[in-house]
């Protein structure tokens, strides 16, 4: 019987929370990486950005809430939300003097190096002042609103981290002068008894507040001709505001952003229509709560002072930045530049196995034997090409599939409703709640239903987050289903820069657990058990248990026993504790981790068992793999769950073996490669990641591994299409040579026979 209670422990877990900002911290590492092409790096830093961008207006969100209902029961560790807020905000103020320091010290001065400069007005020329300014007046001026805040304009609402200028102004007096001595020189004897001009403040206190928001539909980084030299459009504007305020002198000018609560909260049991619920939330959650409000830290105190005031800002919520708000425009920087080909990662084209291609029928080869795909290395068109044939070709019946990210011009959507037009029975289970991908995943499931598909929304209370895509088949020898499981989502954007991986079978009983589980998802079916597949909410969870259980029973009986996993996050409180015992116990553990990581490996308890790897790279880490080997005997799993809570507990996902001995053996080399990674990794030590200490080792980078894999089949297959085409052309030659032999001289053709 288990005993894993015992490490039931605050001492024994690291906060969820502040493991995710160490994760960003390992991200901004990587942008201070020299080994990183240059640019690469500023994209590093503006990805730390968005994270944090992403991290305030969820996760902090919900520790305010759990504040604000006075919810005073700890986490694994031991603290309380208000405790947990306090830390969280006391460590990413740390972070963001971090950010700035790297991008002011480290990314501009480099960037410079190479003559890509992001320049302050003060450091242009004449010429590309004027030129900023005829942009300005051009392309900004008719665009830009500015909104005061006074007696009779309330303050403007201030949407969710969109970037604005406030602006400290003053009447200017000496126009007020002016226009007076005129008039009376002209001899206007009503001078003094006018009537006010509309929001007149003539006899209002003397500084005034407005915000400017600046534009979104303009690039960040406004581009000088000729040069890859570029200046930030708030900047610009900032430089031409007094064209804004006539009559009026500019006194201060600060950049600043808020971050609102943009959790969705969508109370599924009283919503008939989910749909139209989750609508509702999206429009509800743009006036969500501040949660932070950044501005640049030389910003006047009177402009700060007002912010705060009016958007209800805590002084832990306030961050000073020194340097532009916002880094995420870094991002876009490379995609700018011209040239420069030297400071980008080397371009690669993924593999494509000939037999997925659309000249190949892909349901043969899958009849022939399972597949295993990673990607980006293997070309993500083999997953599009599969529905892409399912949809043309008529023996298919039916596709069943599940949505939860896809990308704004899905290939997938548009073969799903061809293949409804075509007559197919097609359902597709699309994901609204998805975080963040709510409104595009309406508008699809609403193109969806006008091109003929069933679309559902998931079960009650869960999100449906399992990658799955079910083809229904009449063979020559009867009915067959086809499958592709995956570990990501069917995002042909995302798959270009996400690790992922899927298993492309027409095993019979996976076959059968796929038919249940969406008859699950679609209608009232409770199947009693699956035969192959490890089913979410509960079913991984007891699976993972079981089979730690398993190791444990074989280390205490003397034998070695390995558990090995690989996922994004690790941060449920029972796992953790379970992989504790099992380590205590002698198992040892191999555990690679991308982002938060709630164990420590420091317990004298676990004798040294258990290894934590964290890869960060070129691409996201964002498989799943869960490995146990002893005896003699590998099984090795693949799943959509990470071992975190919500994963186990609160979402629909899918585990599944990979079991023909090649898949397998690929599956477990793969794994290979990345522990053995000493490039990209960091070690845990306790609580604190480490990079990987190489001692005289050679370098080995498994993201690139895998990219020098895929151009290898890439050159082999180009070998031998080649060779087909040389051998194609000496075939034609003989059989034209052997019948001009034959034509010439039929008794020797005879004897040639």
């Amino acid at each position: 019987m288990s005993n894993y209670k015992k490490f039931y422990h605050p001492q024994n877990y690291v906060n969820r929370e502040l493991s995710w900002i160490d994760f960003n911290g390992r991200v901004l590492e990587e942008a201070v990486e020299t080994s990183n092409p240059l640019l690469e790096r500023a994209n590093f830093l503006g990805i730390t950005q968005s994270n944090v961008d992403e991290f305030f207006m969820v996760r902090v969100a919900s520790l305010h809430k759990l504040m604000a209902a006075n919810v005073t029961t700890t986490d694994a560790s031991g603290m309380t939300p208000e405790e947990q807020l306090m830390a969280v905000n006391e460590k990413e103020h740390r972070m963001v003097e971090e950010r700035y320091h790297v991008y002011n010290d480290v990314i501009i001065p480099a960037l410079a190096k190479q003559r890509i400069n992001i320049a302050r007005f003060n450091q242009l020329s004449e010429e590309q002042r004027n030129f900023l300014h005829r942009y300005f007046r051009e392309e900004l001026l008719p665009v830009l609103t500015p909104m005061a805040d006074d007696s009779s304009r309330p303050f403007p609402f201030i949407s969710n981290n969109s970037l604005n200028i406030a602006i400290k102004l003053e009447r200017d007096r000496s126009e007020d002068d002016e226009e007076t001595q005129q008039k009376i020189l002209e001899g206007d004897q009503e001078v003094e008894r006018r009537p006010q001009e509309p929001h007149d403040d003539r006899n209002e206190g003397h500084d005034k507040f407005a915000t400017v928001r600046v534009p979104k539909i303009y690039k960040r980084l406004v581009k000088l001709p000729h040069e890859n030299t570029f200046v930030l459009l708030d900047e610009v504007i900032k430089q031409f505001l007094n064209e804004l305020f006539p009559g009026y002198r500019i006194l201060a000018t600060g950049t600043y952003r808020v971050s609102r609560d943009m959790d969705l909260d969508v109370a599924e049991e009283d919503a008939s229509d989910l749909l139209r619920a989750v609508q509702h939330q999206l429009r509800a959650r743009e006036h969500g709560s501040v949660m932070r409000m950044e501005v640049e830290a030389k910003t006047d105190s009177w402009l700060v002072n007002h912010l705060i005031d009016n958007l209800g800002v805590s002084d832990m919520s306030l961050y000073r930045v020194n340097g532009p708000v916002d880094l995420t425009f870094l991002k876009k920087l490379s995609g700018m530049v011209e040239g420069h080909d030297d400071l980008r990662y080397k371009p690669f084209k993924s593999y494509l196995d000939p037999s997925f291609s659309m000249d190949h029928d892909i349901f043969q080869t899958i009849r022939q034997k399972d597949h295993l795909v990673q990607h980006p290395y293997d070309n993500f068109q083999a997953v599009v090409n599969f529905i892409h044939q399912a949809a043309v070709d008529p023996q298919v019946l039916a596709i069943k599939m599940t949505l939860y990210r896809v990308s704004g011009n899905s290939p997938i959507i548009k073969y799903l409703g061809q293949a409804a037009q075509a007559g197919k029975q097609v359902t597709v289970l699309v994901e609204v709640k998805a975080r963040f991908d709510e409104q595009n995943n309406v508008r699809w499931a609403r193109r969806l239903e006008r091109m003929g598909c069933h679309v559902v929304y998931g079960l009650v209370g869960l999100k449906t987050h399992c990658k799955l895509a079910l083809v229904i088949r009449r063979d020559e020898d009867g009915i067959r289903r086809y499958m592709h499981l995956g570990t990501g989502n069917y995002n042909d954007v995302t798959a270009h820069f996400y690790t992922d991986m899927g298993l492309f079978t027409c095993d019979y009983e996976i076959g059968v657990d796929m038919t249940n589980l969406f008859n699950m998802l679609s209608g009232f079916a409770r199947p009693r058990y699956f035969h192959k597949l490890h089913i979410s909410p509960h079913g991984i969870r007891n699976f993972i248990n079981l089979k730690i259980d398993e190791q444990i029973a074989v280390a205490k009986g003397g034998s070695p026993a390995l558990i090995r996993m690989k996922m994004n996050s690790l941060s449920d409180k029972q796992i953790i504790a379970h992989l504790y015992e099992a380590a205590a116990a002698g198992v040892k553990i191999q555990l690679l981790v991308r982002g938060i990581t709630c164990l420590r490996n420091d317990l004298p308890e676990l004798q040294g068992n258990i290894e934590v790897h964290s890869i960060v790279g070129r691409f996201l880490e964002h498989s799943r793999i869960y490995y146990f080997k002893s005896n003699g005997h590998d099984e090795i799993y693949l799943a959509s769950a990470d071992m975190m809570t919500r994963n186990l507990n609160r979402r629909v996902e899918e585990l599944f073996p990979v079991l023909e001995n090649d898949t397998k053996k690929r599956a477990i080399d793969i794994f290979d490669a990345m522990w053995r990674d000493n490039v990209n990794t960091r070690v845990l030590h306790g609580t604190e990641y480490e990079m990987i200490d190489r001692d005289g080792q050679p370098a080995f980078d498994s993201q690139q591994y895998f990219v020098d894999e895929a151009v290898a089949q890439q050159s082999a297959e180009k070998r031998q299409r080649k060779n087909r085409r040389h051998m194609s052309t000496v075939l034609e030659t003989l059989t034209r040579h052997v019948s001009k032999l034959h034509l010439s001289d039929p008794e020797k053709g005879d004897q040639h026979d």
